[in-house]
């Protein structure tokens, strides 16, 4: 199953460390971090949910639940958080899907065979209160996620969906951003902009962050 931004993330029901998951009643209103992992025991994942455990204020504060997913079992997933909880000196506080009969992977076309044939590589989805996937990544096994990336991800996003405004390159929470060309009348750009912005170019238009 091809997923593409805009697209409802599937719903689905499955068991995770913190019991069953119904995916849509347990995100209710929340922005949800769902990820996965090539499997258990494993040293990159350990470090990765290691570090989503330490974000947790950083998630809260941006109204986001993470929730992982690795095709390992129940069992496997206990004995694996007692690893991460000692080696990363945290605690794992959010649900890890144990997706053994690979549900949750197939409809989110997880498994790519001819990088990993029997496990997922580490895809994440960005989906937003109403369902929605506002962002795909896709990393290889080998390589480990960027938290930080992810985190920017999520301003940029929360950011534009409340204001007429993009965000460019390289940009972090307090840069300039660029206001939408589809926006041109004067009179709202001073009512939505009252810090005024410089045009770089006609369609290049940068103002300081709204929110701020």
């Amino acid at each position: 199953m091809t997923l593409r931004l805009g697209d409802v993330a599937p719903d689905f029901t499955q068991d995770s460390s913190e019991g069953p998951i119904h995916f849509h009643e347990w995100a209710g209103d929340k922005w949800i971090v769902l990820f996965s992992h090539p499997a258990d025991f494993t040293p990159v994942c350990t470090t990765e949910l290691g570090y989503t455990a330490k974000l947790a204020d950083e998630f809260k504060k941006r109204n986001v639940k993470p929730l992982a997913v690795s095709v390992d079992p129940l069992d496997s997933h206990a004995k694996w958080i007692e690893d991460i909880n000692e080696t990363q000196h945290t605690r794992v506080n959010f649900p890890i899907i144990a997706d053994a009969d690979k549900k949750v992977a197939t409809l989110y076309d997880m498994i790519h065979p001819n990088s990993l044939a029997n496990a997922t590589v580490r895809t994440v989805f960005i989906i937003d209160p109403s369902k929605k996937i506002r962002l795909t990544l896709t990393y290889p096994a080998s390589t480990g996620r960027n938290f930080n990336e992810i985190l920017r991800v999520i301003d940029s996003l929360q950011l534009t969906d409340n204001y007429k405004v993009a965000t460019p390159a390289n940009w972090q929470d307090g840069d300039e951003v660029v206001i939408v060309p589809s926006l041109q009348d004067e009179a709202e750009i001073k009512q939505r902009f009252p810090k005024g912005y410089r045009a770089v170019r006609p369609y290049l238009r940068l103002t300081p962050q709204p929110n701020k």
